[in-house]
């Protein structure tokens, strides 16, 4: 395996990269992007941000600490507001083959279903065009436009949606392209949710935000149900002319390996650190909740017109820090050729913006389906819908949000959750913790209370009896 090509060489090599991406029909500010972060792997970049380069940020504003003066002013700029929502995955580590968004969450509803109801909510109660818009992926567009074509209240002067670009994979041999890659599906990539900023170029749906005067979004993932418009947020993002904004929360264990916030000793900038851009000798020191206390919650908060200049101002190409993933071409076949997935992580804009900021805020506004174990816990009586279509923790529960573990060997996939809650899920309000191991089949109304553990170590499944307590 090469390390390093010769600068001369750059140009010819990349080539057939760009020769695939235009046969694939993408922009030639997506090939340029590419073609920078190309450029730095060839140069020996790893992407990696070292101990010596950062220091932690000690306080940040707290959202739940604004006043009634930033409410109103969000009220006042709800009006030029979008509702952005990354809508690209495919959730296939639960074992699905289609939008993780239109998975069934909650009362029957899926995570675009609320979204919907969410949107319509604040348009009636703003009076105004407040537009949905999800950035797909090739696999996610058809189903989820058809899912929200039932929505006619959606409908305003804004698409709904705007397409996420994608990168060939790279060989790790010679940094050479896919032979066959124009035609072959494994050849290509997502680029990350970085891409947001190239694609909101080369979809239009900038400009087109920009001329029917939308001045600012917030963006967040479709799967965090957590991640709803505040207008009190807003106001603060507005009011403190912001170019960019992200909400941050503070890290727990479970955080640990989850990208924090840091500080660039070089020029004082906020900037964001993930796990595969932290060299292994300050794993120990990445992984320290008391000394890095924030973690990227993947919420943003744009100002329209700062992002057009920032991108006219950088030709298009906004050199966000290069994550550098090893992979091999078949996810499903390790003895298939190794290669470099180049990504860009969409919290990374931050040391871009100068001005940039970062809100402190509480976990109510982090709550994203990842694992079949968050889900169950969304599917209890843990959380409750409201009538404004929010997902909110249930006041009678006695313990905080349950911390629930299920054995991965028969819990992993959603098709392997439903088999073994056929009438849904045990009531959790009073439960503290839950932990499952084994073949455990639950009936209905089963009540879980503090702590407590479940096990069968037998092959044959066990069955839960309908109307019992766990306790």
């Amino acid at each position: 395996m090469s390390d390093t090509i010769s600068i001369t060489d750059i140009t010819t090599n990349f080539e057939p990269f760009a020769s695939q991406m235009q046969a694939a029909g993408l922009a030639t500010i997506a090939v340029e992007n590419f073609r920078h972060y190309y450029t730095q792997l060839v140069q020996g970049s790893t992407g990696l941000i070292g101990e010596n380069q950062l220091a932690p940020v000690a306080d940040l504003p707290d959202a739940d600490q604004l006043g009634e003066e930033y409410a109103a002013a969000g009220r006042e700029a709800l009006p030029r507001t979008v509702v952005l929502k990354l809508n690209g995955g495919l959730g296939t580590s639960m074992g699905l083959d289609k939008a993780k968004s239109l998975l069934t969450v909650k009362d029957g509803l899926s995570f675009l279903d609320i979204i919907a109801r969410q949107v319509i909510n604040l348009r009636q109660r703003s009076q105004s065009e407040i537009p949905l818009v999800l950035m797909n992926s090739f696999n996610t567009q058809a189903d989820s436009l058809k899912a929200l074509s039932s929505y006619s209240e959606l409908a305003s002067a804004v698409p709904l949606d705007f397409m996420q670009n994608k990168v060939p994979k790279i060989l790790q041999d010679g940094f050479a392209a896919i032979e066959d890659g124009a035609t072959n599906d494994l050849a290509w990539c997502p680029p990350g949710h970085g891409d947001i900023y190239t694609a909101l170029q080369t979809s239009g749906m900038l400009d087109t935000l920009l001329e029917n005067g939308f001045e600012y979004a917030f963006v967040s993932n479709a799967d965090n149900l957590g991640a709803v418009m505040e207008e009190t947020i807003l106001g603060y993002f507005a009011t403190q002319k912001l170019p960019f904004m992200m909400e941050v929360a503070d890290r727990t264990e479970a955080d640990s390996k989850g990208g924090h916030l840091a500080r660039r000793l070089s020029d004082g900038r906020l900037m964001l650190r993930e796990v595969a851009q932290c060299p292994a000798e300050d794993m120990s020191a990445f992984s320290n909740i008391q000394h890095y206390r924030y973690f990227n919650t993947n919420s943003i908060w744009l100002h329209l017109p700062s992002l057009k200049k920032t991108l006219t101002d950088f030709n298009g190409v906004l050199h966000l820090p290069m994550i550098r993933n090893s992979k091999t071409l078949d996810p499903r076949d390790g003895s298939s050729p190794k290669v470099y997935q180049l990504e860009t992580a969409m919290g990374a804009a931050i040391e871009v913006f100068e001005g940039a900021g970062a809100l402190r805020v509480s976990r109510r506004r982090f709550a994203p389906v990842k694992l079949c174990s968050d889900l169950l816990v969304l599917w209890s009586d843990a959380y409750i819908l409201t009538e404004d279509s929010r997902v909110i923790l249930n006041p009678e529960n006695t313990h905080g949000l349950p911390i629930v573990q299920l054995d991965s060997k028969f819990y992993k996939f959603i098709r392997d959750l439903e088999a073994r809650f056929p009438v849904g899920a045990p009531s959790l309000t009073a439960c503290e913790s839950l932990k499952i191991e084994g073949d455990i089949k639950f009936g209905h109304n089963i009540t879980v209370r503090g702590k407590v553990r479940v096990s069968n170590p037998q092959p044959e499944q066990l069955q839960l009896e309908d109307n019992i307590v766990l306790e």
